[in-house]
């Protein structure tokens, strides 16, 4: 079986699992803005991205405009299923979406080969979604903060795509736990494939919140990995990936 990973930066990705084509969190053209305004925080692609053809469905983690992006979602067909966060929902709602199916932790999607299946995420004010997605013996596990939710059993997973670094504001503290949470994911799924997601590609930030946030760590701190089975990808926006096992 094979399963297919293009990074389109930040939060974006689209996932091929036995020819079922995921597009999840997509931000490919248009800035990104929070309100109130561009003072605060502001996105700026480096280059805009056509939307990926063949999609079969759209997954939302969040309803934060960096994973449901207004401008991205607009051009795409809004005819298109979408699984995602209540918060998520509500955003495709109003841009006219009409297969829109909402999980809530704990919660599966089921469709022909596609087993989804909602985890608690991150608390951005209100609980969001991390995603299990199996297609017979292929399995991926996808949260973008790094919040792992504590009812997840150990289990195996063949391909994690997870923030690596953590990012912190003062006062709010750490709203990305990518390097702290990783030892845990290793533990609890044995993955063969670490993709890093959530802070890449050729994006450039301003804003006030852009000069207070403070980093913490990088792919290449990663040492403890050298002795694992697991393999660490720091993957380059828009190139495609391709995982096959037996």
């Amino acid at each position: 079986m094979t399963i297919k990973a293009t990074y389109y930066g930040a939060n974006g990705w689209l996932i091929e699992l036995d020819n079922t084509r995921i597009l999840i969190d997509p931000w490919l053209n248009g800035d990104l803005t929070f309100p109130p305004g561009d003072w605060l925080i502001k996105g700026e692609l480096d280059k805009e991205v056509e939307i990926p053809r063949g999609i079969d469905f759209l997954l939302l983690t969040q309803g934060q405009p960096d994973h449901a992006h207004p401008p991205t979602l607009e051009k795409i067909n809004k005819s298109i299923p979408v699984i995602a966060s209540q918060s998520a929902s509500n955003v495709v709602t109003k841009i006219g979406f009409n297969q829109i199916n909402t999980l809530k932790p704990g919660e599966t999607f089921k469709k022909k080969n596609i087993n989804i299946q909602a985890s608690s995420g991150a608390s951005v004010p209100n609980i969001e979604n991390g995603y299990i997605i199996e297609s017979g013996i292929d399995s991926i596990y996808i949260e973008p903060h790094g919040f792992l939710d504590k009812n997840i059993k150990p289990r195996n997973i063949d391909l994690l795509i997870t923030p690596v670094i953590d990012f912190s504001l003062p006062l709010a503290g750490k709203f990305i736990k990518g390097k702290t949470v990783l030892p845990q994911l290793l533990k609890i799924f044995n993955p063969t494939t670490v993709l890093a997601s959530t802070t890449g590609g050729d994006i450039t930030f301003t804003g006030i919140i852009n000069k207070l946030i403070k980093v913490d760590g990088s792919v290449e701190d990663m040492r403890f990995l050298e002795d694992s089975s697991t393999s660490l990808i720091n993957p380059e926006p828009l190139k495609e990936y391709k995982f096959e096992k037996s």
